[in-house]
């Protein structure tokens, strides 16, 4: 049991000292006066709104995930509750990689009397949508910026030379997929009790069965279209701050797309709230957009700053919320 702490906390160490310096390594050359300059110049009309609308993402989600709960196990899960449960596990995603996730099924453990089990595996259908709108997203972003795309691919490839042998060599390319199919199916098969294959297919049974159970659930419909908006408001959260920043604010909304879906998968990132990662991925593709360097990274640190200062506010206050009702308790039967 010790070790498994000395063990946690290690891993804990080690994803925040990575996400320390990368930050440090992206901002260790930009004077403070400048980050203060783009603060002061910046409308912050259209800032705030972006935080209104990701705290209109986060009662979407928690709306959502009551959607998902439903078990004759303890208490029935209110909108207020979920919310509450939901903005605890954001509060302690910023401390810990992973582990809101889990504190937030226990926290309304502890208040509904749900079991933690149940709960997590309502978190896992959760994660598995997210995950494929991700991947939904990354593929329009691509087909509203191909030239985009194609262009960071030229620079580490010769996309037409690459084109071109793949054309001459086509019966070979095809005979090579069809064996690498072949021994991906019989890896699977032989080294079916490996842990990382068992892994791998736990994480794809998992989808599967998150959408064979919303199909079961007594509101697929408000699930589904939840699950949209819930991206949408994410898009409108990064395209009102980038109207708000000078640097940014002629972006148009495909390039603002690509820049959600860099800084989605920097918040994808084992570490503490995407620190780092997110403000690494954001600005490279800003620079790309042909936004200065300093300004790219300045943008960054702006939005990441108010979404941190948003959870740290609202979770605190969900926290103290949840911390003072009362523990469930299960109902005496005569």
């Amino acid at each position: 049991m010790i070790q498994r702490r000395v063990k946690q906390v290690i891993q804990i160490l080690i994803s925040l000292g990575i996400a320390i310096w990368i930050f440090w390594f992206l901002y260790k050359d930009i004077a403070f006066d400048s980050l203060v300059d783009q603060i002061m110049s910046s409308n912050w009309t259209w800032i705030l709104l972006s935080l209104l609308i990701s705290m209109l993402a986060y009662l979407t989600r928690s709306w959502r995930w009551t959607l998902l709960i439903d078990t004759e196990d303890g208490k029935k899960v209110s909108f207020g509750r979920a919310y509450h449960a939901v903005m605890v596990g954001y509060l302690i995603n910023m401390l810990i990689p992973r582990a809101g996730e889990v504190a937030r099924c226990g926290v309304l453990t502890r208040t509904n009397g749900i079991s933690t089990g149940y709960l997590i595996g309502t978190v896992i259908v959760e994660r598995s949508i997210d995950l494929l709108c991700l991947v939904s997203t990354v593929l329009l972003a691509f087909f509203v910026e191909q030239e985009l795309f194609l262009n960071l691919a030229s620079q580490l490839i010769d996309i037409a030379s690459f084109g071109q042998k793949i054309i001459s060599n086509l019966p070979l390319v095809i005979g090579g997929i069809a064996v690498l199919i072949l021994i991906t199916w019989y890896i699977f098969r032989r080294f079916a009790d490996n842990g990382l294959i068992n892994k791998i297919q736990h994480f794809f049974r998992e989808i599967l069965s998150g959408l064979k159970k919303i199909g079961g659930l007594s509101n697929p419909a408000g699930f589904w279209a939840s699950s949209v908006f819930l991206w949408l408001l994410y898009f409108l959260t990064m395209y009102t701050i980038s109207l708000g920043i000078p640097s940014t604010a002629n972006l148009s909304s495909s390039e603002v797309l690509l820049v959600m879906v860099m800084g989605s998968i920097g918040m994808v990132a084992p570490v503490q709230g995407g620190i780092g990662t997110f403000h690494a991925l954001v600005a490279f593709i800003l620079i790309q957009l042909g936004i200065a360097e300093i300004d790219g990274k300045i943008f960054a640190a702006i939005i990441h700053g108010t979404q941190v200062a948003l959870v740290l506010g609202a979770g605190l206050i969900s926290w103290v919320i949840m911390m003072k009702l009362p523990s469930w308790t299960e109902p005496k039967t005569s």
